[in-house]
């Protein structure tokens, strides 16, 4: 278990670099480019790392449902929103933001899915989340010169 949780929170590290390559990369070529340039580097990394790491015949992917590419426009989607989003806001207060949504979506997919969660804990965990958002927003008071 804790080689997974150490796993998770390089996934984070690697997440916040990548959106603030993607976001400095969007000031300049705009959010559709970085986008673009995130989605074709990873195809090709990951095209040449499927078949060596996985031993997956990649001649099966044609033969995958429609659906099976729906995460790749859904993911090509958010980091152009991301991109777009995060040269207005700040990386802080887009991650907050972001974190919060995926929390109110897998609550709202869990409950869709017929599964017991507890969905006070977790509606309270994104209220928090809001609360520090807005709380950072705030002018200090009282701040030392």
């Amino acid at each position: 278990m804790p080689a997974y949780i150490l796993l998770a929170l390089l996934n984070g590290v690697c997440i916040g670099a990548s959106r603030a390559v993607n976001g400095r990369m969007a000031q300049e070529r705009g959010a559709f480019a970085a986008s673009w340039w995130n989605h074709l580097i990873g195809f090709l990394l990951l095209s040449a790392l499927l078949p060596i790491l996985s031993g997956a015949p990649v001649g099966g992917l044609a033969n995958a449902p429609a659906s099976a590419y729906l995460g790749g426009a859904l993911g090509a989607l958010f980091v152009a929103v991301n991109s777009h989003v995060l040269t207005r806001l700040g990386m802080m207060k887009t991650t907050l933001l972001v974190i919060t949504g995926q929390m109110l979506t897998g609550i709202l997919l869990d409950r869709l899915a017929g599964l017991e969660r507890p969905a006070l804990t977790q509606l309270l965990g994104a209220a928090l989340l809001l609360a520090g958002l807005w709380l950072a927003r705030r002018p200090r008071t009282g701040a030392r010169a």
